[in-house]
């Protein structure tokens, strides 16, 4: 089940990352984290809800570790050339706050609000006011990055 859902170990670990190496480390934190933890799953979610909670809260947990506070991603991480617009689109969710790349991330993973309020530890309601002012800022950000260039 973890090779079918591996999407969503790449996923949390490439945008809490600093770097390629820490990404790896935390890649393999997670799928340990996630094997110790299996037992526990009791079924109540689906499979793919209940790994991004052990990948979210494992990579948190890495952060806190580490006793770094991420600040965007540093030189190891490549923007693809002009005109990759996926690429500026992750460039500018690595410079959020884990709150905040928690819940874009999982919308943009097609999630709905509740499964989001559900992973998250927070209400429906809470999901939607915070995407709607993360979008508003990531769309603030991409027009700076347009207007500089």
């Amino acid at each position: 089940m973890l090779e079918e859902h591996s999407g969503i170990i790449y996923k949390v670990t490439r945008i809490y990352a600093k770097n390629q190496a820490d990404e790896q480390d935390l890649r393999q934190e997670v799928v340990y984290q996630a094997w110790r933890s299996y037992p526990r799953f009791k079924g109540n979610s689906k499979f793919s809800t209940w790994l991004y909670r052990v990948a979210l809260n494992t990579a948190l947990t890495h952060i806190k570790k580490e006793n770094k506070e991420y600040e965007g991603f540093d030189n190891d991480w490549q923007v693809a050339p002009d005109g990759d617009e996926r690429a500026l689109l992750m460039a500018h969710i690595r410079t959020l706050n884990d709150a905040e790349k928690l819940v874009i991330m999982l919308h943009l993973d097609g999630y709905a609000n509740d499964e989001i309020a559900l992973i998250s530890g927070i209400s429906k309601n809470h999901v939607a006011v915070r995407l709607h002012r993360i979008k508003e800022k990531l769309s603030q950000a991409i027009k700076n990055d347009e207007n500089e260039n």
